[in-house]
């Protein structure tokens, strides 16, 4: 064929790549498309390995965009704040879809391989502790699963030893006039913060009057946003567990089930769930 002929039926795309960067060459796809290694010779092992992989990926863009988000906010810019939250609560509308293609997968069928994956669980994924730190569920003995390896271990004490996503949504609420009681005084990040009148009243204030204060009023939507779908996204893992393997005791060594819908109970950003019930 000649190189004419070859431009016609290419209809101008590039087709000679030596010496160039191709689209595997930049998404280095050789790294991500032999990183499946199934354990047994179940067909539907692939599956399972693949749906955590991509979810981890989701996972560190969402990282990401929330400490992106949180760099913002701090520096009182808060439009970019806005579309990196969305876009995180869109992540989590992805994160959410990857269950249903999972829950495709029978009893039967993951009883098969499930030897195999020994005593790893979700329940040891630093990327979503890393999201629960960043956006403020601070528990330090979550800590212990990645003890044995330092360097995950330094990268989520880092995010620990700083104030939170919400934490920054409440420092900025004090920036802007409204007193937000003891939170003023806080220092000690590595630990849970306790739901405050005081953070209540000055959200109740701006639910109240959002014209006169639309940015922050704009700003608890985009976090009730953000949670709404990370609720979700923790409900359809319940529901696909329980749907797979019943009540039985996970890989990792936790209850299963009735541990994955304790979960279900803890609230990201409180005064901004609680103040819907006040106005």
């Amino acid at each position: 064929m000649t190189e004419s002929a070859e431009k016609n039926e290419s209809h101008g795309a590039q087709t000679d790549f030596r010496g160039r960067m191709s689209y595997a060459d930049y998404l280095h796809l050789e790294k991500i498309l032999d990183a499946q290694s199934p354990l047994s010779a179940s067909p539907d092992e692939l599956l399972f390995i693949i749906q955590h992989q991509t979810s981890e990926l989701w996972m560190k863009l969402a990282i990401h965009e929330i400490s992106s988000a949180m760099e913002a906010i701090r520096a009182d810019d808060l439009q970019p704040a806005f579309k990196m939250l969305t876009r995180v609560a869109r992540i989590f509308e992805q994160l959410n879809s990857a269950w249903d293609v999972l829950r495709t997968m029978t009893p039967s069928e993951y009883t098969r391989f499930r030897g195999s994956l020994g005593q790893s669980s979700g329940f040891q994924s630093w990327q979503y502790r890393a999201i629960e730190f960043l956006a403020g569920n601070r528990n330090i003995a979550m800590l212990k699963p990645h003890a044995h390896v330092p360097e995950t271990l330094t990268r989520l004490e880092a995010i620990l030893a700083r104030p939170s996503l919400y934490d920054e949504a409440i420092a900025l609420l004090a920036r802007r006039g409204f007193d937000i009681g003891a939170d003023a005084a806080r220092s000690n990040w590595d630990a849970s913060r306790e739901p405050s009148d005081a953070v209540m009243a000055a959200w109740k204030e701006i639910y109240a009057a959002p014209e006169t204060h639309w940015a922050l009023y704009e700003l608890a939507e985009k976090l009730v946003d953000f949670e709404d779908y990370f609720r979700r996204w923790r409900f359809n893992h319940v529901t696909t567990v329980e749907r797979i393997i019943g009540l039985k005791r996970g890989t990792g060594g936790t209850a299963g089930v009735s541990y994955l819908r304790r979960m279900l109970e803890v609230e990201l950003f409180p005064e901004l769930w609680t103040v819907r019930t006040e106005l």
